[in-house]
């Protein structure tokens, strides 16, 4: 790593030190390797031990970075390329569906975005199924699925099957229903407690959040809430040209 000239740069010492850092992680150091201490590079580079931080905590929210406690700050792996929309589309839980059911229960209530774009009154009962997913042994992205207790209606009787049961008796239900069609929404977000615990992340981490509606009869079936890790997640669409969409 060599060094550069920062006080007449215009933009703010961090942002201009984390582009030097980014174009040596990718000239200079191997994936998984463990960058030197905070002391030697802010020597290094001629900055202050907090300005080297912001710089390493932005490379950090960006996937360029992971900090292992134990072992220190080491060079991340490329962003994982997670396929959002088939172009054969299909229910949640479907043969080529690679997301884990986790667990399931039953809600009369459920958040108001959710309900709007379920056309749901107030107090409809809901099947809330959690799901999870899981790329390369490590934790991508988490689900909520929201399915009316009214369109999966023999569903009632799967109570006895615990909440795991319960999960795939709701996911089977789908499959027996046609698929009309199905829209996307994608927006940058912050991780909640139960998300960023699932998802091996802090809670306020960037996330991806990725809303799903299925419409089945003329009428809105299912919503899935899909909250993937923005900092090892580049989401694509179609199996066309990838569009990627990450934070940073």
């Amino acid at each position: 790593m060599g060094t550069t000239q920062l006080d007449t740069v215009p933009e703010p010492k961090y942002w201009h030190l984390k582009t030097v850092l980014s174009d040596a992680l990718d000239s200079e150091f191997a994936v998984g390797e463990i960058l030197p201490n905070e002391r030697e590079l802010a020597a290094r580079f001629g900055v202050a031990r907090a300005t080297l931080r912001q710089a390493l905590e932005q490379l950090e929210l960006e996937g360029r970075l992971q900090r292992r406690r134990g072992v220190g700050t080491t060079v991340a792996p490329p962003r994982v390329g997670v396929a959002v929309d088939p172009a054969r589309r299909t229910w949640p839980g479907g043969p080529a569906d690679d997301w884990q059911p986790d667990d399931a229960d039953e809600s009369d209530t459920v958040p108001a975005p959710v309900g709007r774009l379920l056309e749901t009154a107030p107090g409809e009962r809901m099947h809330i199924v959690r799901r999870s997913r899981v790329t390369h042994g490590q934790p991508v992205a988490a689900e909520l699925l929201y399915v009316p207790a009214a369109v999966v209606p023999r569903c009632a009787a799967a109570a006895p099957l615990g909440a795991a049961g319960r999960a795939r008796a709701v996911l089977s239900a789908l499959q027996e229903l046609p698929l009309d069609g199905q829209d996307h929404t994608v927006e940058l977000g912050s991780a909640r407690a139960q998300d960023a615990k699932q998802l091996d992340r802090l809670p306020g981490a960037p996330v991806l959040v990725v809303t799903t509606r299925y419409l089945s009869g003329g009428r809105p079936a299912a919503v899935a809430v899909s909250t993937y890790r923005a900092d090892t997640c580049r989401l694509t669409f179609g199996e066309g040209e990838a569009v990627s969409v990450a934070a940073g």
